[in-house]
């Protein structure tokens, strides 16, 4: 017999692959609690343009479409705080309010638009 010659054992491959963006969490071990610790902040964004625009997780939020209007020297160093890989979307004319927490690491901050390209704290 062949390496997948049974029904069951595709089955069995396919069911322990990840799906895209799937979370898989041990529940017996509690909740799961993001950016615990991190300084966060609220901010009001509208959408100017006429288009919708869609902001990743771990884009700096300083440096988003110009068309997001909001206080940007507020945002200098944050991002949105939504899981890895997620997305806000703004629609033309929307205004909604947004978390944003503090990057961690180094608080370096290099491509996006090009406004930073170093250190945060040289910016503040």
């Amino acid at each position: 017999m062949g390496l997948n010659s049974y029904r069951s054992m595709t089955q069995l491959c396919r069911s322990k692959l990840m799906i895209p963006g799937e979370i898989r969490v041990n529940h017996e071990l509690g909740d799961i609690v993001l950016n615990e610790g991190r300084r966060t902040k609220t901010l009001r964004v509208s959408n100017l343009g006429d288009r919708p625009i869609q902001v990743g997780s771990h884009y700096h939020f300083f440096e988003v479409n110009k068309f997001l209007d909001f206080d940007r020297d507020e945002a200098l160093g944050f991002r949105l705080n939504i899981p890895a890989g997620m997305a806000v979307r703004f629609e033309p004319g929307q205004r909604r309010t947004v978390e944003l927490v503090t990057f961690a690491g180094k608080q370096e901050v290099y491509g996006f638009q090009g406004a930073i390209m170093g250190k945060l704290q040289d910016r503040s």
